[in-house]
C-alpha cells in the first residue's frame, strides 16, 4: 500500500510529508531548530514540558500547539517563530529558570528561548541544586516502554508533584535496567557502576540503550516479540509455506490459523510483560497463559500457569497435525513438567505417526493408541508415559534414531524408507523448520557440531525468501560466518534474538546481500564487549574466538564417533519430496517448475515416481556441492575433519586434539 502524503506549509514554505507523522520530525528534518525538555527520539512524545510550540492555522483560524506529539493528518500551516510561539517559549523559560537556575540544561534552553531573568518567578520552590528533577518524565517512559515496568512514576500534584517509587521507598521489583537514568537530562538519578566492575560501564550503557530504544520503537512493526514473543513466526512460516505439517511433508495447513499468534495473544496470553526469563531485558519474548485447567495427566483439574508457548512448541504441535491451541497449551505445560524439551517430543511424534499411517508400526506396538496425524489425546499419553516410564510413551522418549533401529530389527520395516522420513541427525531431532528449499538451511541443520540446531545456522530467509547467498560459495560464507557468530553469544552468556529479530534503521546504508549480518547490531555486540572486558573486539577477532571453540567441538564429537561426512548426511525429507502427496503438492510451486527451469529436464509425460528420481539426484547432489564448499570454507577435510593446519592457525593445535584427528588428515 502507497504511504499517503499531504501538504503543508512551513515558515512559509510547502513541504510533502507523510500523513500521521509528527509535527517535531518534520521540523527537525527541515533544519528547524525547536527547544525541547521532556521530549527524547526513543520514547513516546508526551508534550510535557510545552517549550516545542509551534502555531498552526487551519481553516483560518490559528492555535497553539506542542509539535513533538501533534500528528500532521491535514494541510496545515505552521510558524515557528511568531510572536505568539517567541513568547510563550520565553515565558516557560523564564519559570523553569526560576524553579531551577543552576541546571544545566534548563540554562541552555533558557538562553535558546531568550530568558535571562533568575529572580522573575524565584520563590520557595526554587531548588539551587544543579542535578535536580526536572519533572520532565522522561524516567517514567522509560521505565514503561523500555523494561515494561512502572517502578518509577509521578505523585502528589500541583507545587507538590515529584518522581518516586510506590510508598516512597526502594521498590524491590526495580532490576536496574538504568534506563531512566540514562534518559535523565539532569542526572538527578544517578547509576552505581561497580557491581560487576565493568571496564566501561558509559560504553556499555550507550550501546545497551540504543538496542533498548530499537526494540522499543521498531518491534511493533517487525516482529511483535514484546506482544506475541516468537509465536508470531507461526504466522510467518506458514505464510512462506516453511511451517512443518505432518512430520514435513508440507510447509503450510488450513487449521494454521488455530494455533498461532493471532489466537495465543487474543485467547491464551495473559502476561504482556517480562515474566522472568530475564529481568529488563527489553524484548520481552517470553509470555504465559495464566489459569489454565489442565485435562489430563497427574494434575488433571488443577488451574496452573503455561510458560510460552513459544514458536517451536506450537510448530511441533503442526508438525502432529494438532491444530488445537488448549492442546498446544497442555502439550507445553507437560513437557516443561516432565524435563522434556518439545521440539525433540513433536518432531519424534511426528516421526511415529507417520510410521503408523504408513503400516509400519500397529496398534500391537502402541498399546493400542491409533497415532494417526492429529492424534492429539494419544500423543498426551504417550508423553505420561514417558514419564510414567511405562508403555509405548518409553519407546518414543528413546528417540528417532533409536525407533528406526528397533522397527528394523524387531518388524522388519524399510530401513531406507525410515531413513528418508525420521527428522534427525547424530541422533539428534530437527527443530521446527521446513528446510527443503534451502540449500544453506540444510547444511546448517546437519553440520552443526551439537546436532541439528536452528540456532547455529538459521538460514532460511537469507537463502530462500531473498534470495541474498545464490552461490555455493556465498552459501559456503554464510555457513561459516553465522555459526560461529551465534556461538559468540553462547559463550558470552547472551541471547541472540536482541541481534537477529530487529533490523535498525541504520541498516538501510548497508548493500542488501550484507542486511541479514545486520552491521550494525554486530557493533554493538562488540562494544558491549569491549566495555565489559577493555578488550577491543572485530569481525576477525571474534570469528577467531568462536573457532577455536567451534573446532574444538568438531573435533570432541570426533573423538565420540561422529563428525565425519556421514554423520553430516540429512534424511532426504529434509532435502526434497519422499512421496507421492508430498511432490504433487508441491509440483507446481516448486518441483516440475524446477526441473524443467533449473534441472534442464521436461517433466511433461513423465509419471511422479520417475520425477522424484530426477529430483532427488538432482538435489542431493546440490546438497553435497554446498557441504563441500563450506567444509573448504571452515579449514576441514573433505570428510568433514578439522585439519591440522586449521588448529596452527588457530593456536589450538595441541598434541591431545592433534592425535584424534590425525588418521583423518587427507
Amino acid at each position: 500500500m502507497a504511504t499517503t502524503k499531504i501538504k503543508i506549509s512551513i515558515d512559509g514554505k510547502e513541504v510533502e510529508v507523510k500523513k500521521g507523522s509528527y509535527l517535531l520530525g518534520i521540523l527537525r528534518d527541515n533544519g528547524i531548530t525547536v527547544p525541547t525538555l521532556c521530549h527524547h527520539k526513543d520514547l513516546t512524545p508526551a508534550g510535557v514540558c510545552r517549550l516545542c510550540v509551534v502555531e498552526i492555522e487551519q481553516d483560518g483560524k490559528k492555535k497553539l500547539v506542542t509539535s513533538c506529539n501533534y500528528p500532521l493528518n491535514s494541510k496545515i500551516k505552521v510558524e515557528t517563530e511568531s510572536e505568539k510561539v517567541k513568547n510563550h517559549r520565553k515565558t516557560l523559560a523564564e519559570m523553569y529558570l526560576g524553579r531551577w537556575p543552576n541546571v544545566p540544561v534548563i540554562k541552555a534552553l533558557a538562553s535558546v528561548c531568550g530568558a535571562a531573568d533568575t529572580e522573575k518567578y524565584k520563590s520557595s520552590l526554587t531548588d539551587e541544586n544543579p542535578k535536580a528533577c526536572v519533572l520532565c518524565g522522561r524516567c517514567v517512559r522509560a521505565c514503561d516502554e523500555f523494561a515494561m515496568e512502572r517502578i518509577i512514576d509521578f505523585a502528589g500534584r500541583g507545587v507538590n508533584r515529584h518522581m518516586t517509587m510506590p510508598f516512597g521507598e526502594v521498590d524491590p521489583h526495580c532490576i536496574g535496567c538504568t534506563s531512566c537514568a540514562y534518559i535523565c537530562p539532569t542526572g538527578a538519578i544517578e547509576i552505581i557502576d561497580d557491581l560487576n566492575h565493568p571496564a566501561d560501564p558509559k560504553l556499555i550503557r550507550d550501546y545497551g540503550m540504543k538496542i533498548n530504544a530499537e526494540m522499543a520503537t521498531l518491534d511493533d512493526e517487525q516482529c511483535r516479540m514484546r506482544q506475541v514473543g516468537t509465536a508470531n513466526i507461526v504466522n510467518v512460516m506458514d505464510k512462506y509455506d516453511l511451517l512443518p505439517v505432518h512430520n514435513y511433508k508440507f510447509g503450510s495447513h488450513k487449521d494454521t490459523y488455530k494455533i498461532d499468534s493471532t489466537i495465543l495473544k487474543a485467547k491464551y496470553f495473559t502476561q504482556n510483560h517480562p515474566d522472568g526469563c530475564w529481568k529488563g531485558c527489553t524484548m520481552a519474548c517470553a509470555k504465559v497463559i495464566d489459569g489454565f485447567v489442565l485435562k489430563t495427566g497427574p494434575y488433571k483439574g488443577e488451574v496452573v500457569a503455561v510458560d510460552g508457548p513459544e514458536y517451536e512448541t506450537a510448530a511441533a504441535c503442526a508438525n502432529m497435525g494438532c491444530f488445537d491451541a488448549d492442546f498446544v497449551a497442555e502439550f507445553n505445560f507437560y513437557c516443561d513438567t516432565y524435563g522434556v524439551d518439545t521440539i525433540s517430543a513433536g518432531t519424534c511424534m511426528a516421526f511415529v505417526m507417520e510410521s503408523f499411517e504408513n503400516g509400519v508400526i500397529t496398534t500391537k506396538e502402541t498399546g493400542g493408541k491409533e497415532l494417526n496425524f492429529g492424534a492429539s489425546a494419544e500423543v498426551l499419553e504417550c508423553l505420561h508415559e514417558m514419564a510414567r516410564g511405562k508403555g509405548f510413551g518409553v519407546d518414543v522418549g528413546m528417540g528417532i534414531r533409536w525407533l528406526k533401529e528397533k522397527w528394523v530389527r524387531e518388524l522388519g520395516a524399510d530401513a531406507a524408507f525410515l531413513q528418508d522420513i525420521g527428522m534427525e541427525v547424530k541422533g539428534l531431532e530437527y527443530s521446527e523448520y521446513m528446510c527443503k528449499e534451502s540449500l544453506a538451511q540444510q547444511a546448517g541443520y546437519t553440520m552443526a557440531v551439537k546436532g541439528p540446531q536452528h540456532d547455529e545456522a538459521w538460514l532460511i530467509f537469507m537463502d530462500m525468501v531473498n534470495n541474498q547467498i545464490p552461490t555455493f560459495e556465498d552459501k559456503a560464507e554464510a555457513l561459516y560466518y553465522y555459526p560461529l557468530w551465534r556461538t559468540w553469544f553462547g559463550l558470552h552468556g547472551l541471547c541472540k534474538l536482541l541481534w537477529n529479530d530487529i533490523v535498525p534503521l541504520d541498516n538501510k546504508k548497508y548493500k542488501p546481500q550484507e542486511a541479514a549480518k545486520v552491521p550494525g547490531h554486530v557493533e554493538d555486540f562488540f562494544k558491549f564487549h569491549e566495555g565489559m572486558t577493555g578488550i577491543p573486539l572485530d569481525e576477525e577477532k571474534m570469528l577467531a574466538q568462536s573457532a577455536r571453540v567451534h573446532n574444538l567441538e568438531r573435533i570432541i564429537i570426533r573423538m565420540l564417533g561422529f563428525g565425519t561426512r556421514k554423520d553430516d548426511m540429512p534424511p532426504y525429507r529434509a532435502v526434497g519430496p519422499v512421496t507421492k502427496e508430498e511432490y504433487e503438492s508441491r509440483a507446481d510451486k516448486y518441483y516440475d517448475k524446477q526441473m524443467k527451469e533449473i534441472i534442464g529436464i521436461d517433466p511433461e509425460g513423465k509419471s511422479v515416481e520417475e520425477k522424484m528420481e530426477i529430483t532427488r539426484k538432482y538435489r542431493m547432489d546440490q546438497y553435497n556441492k554446498v557441504v563441500d564448499a563450506a567444509y573448504k570454507r571452515r579449514g576441514w577435510t573433505a570428510n568433514g575433519v578439522p585439519t591440522i593446519e586449521r588448529l596452527k592457525q588457530l593456536g589450538i593445535d595441541l598434541p591431545e586434539l592433534v592425535e584424534i584427528i590425525k588418521d583423518d588428515q587427507e
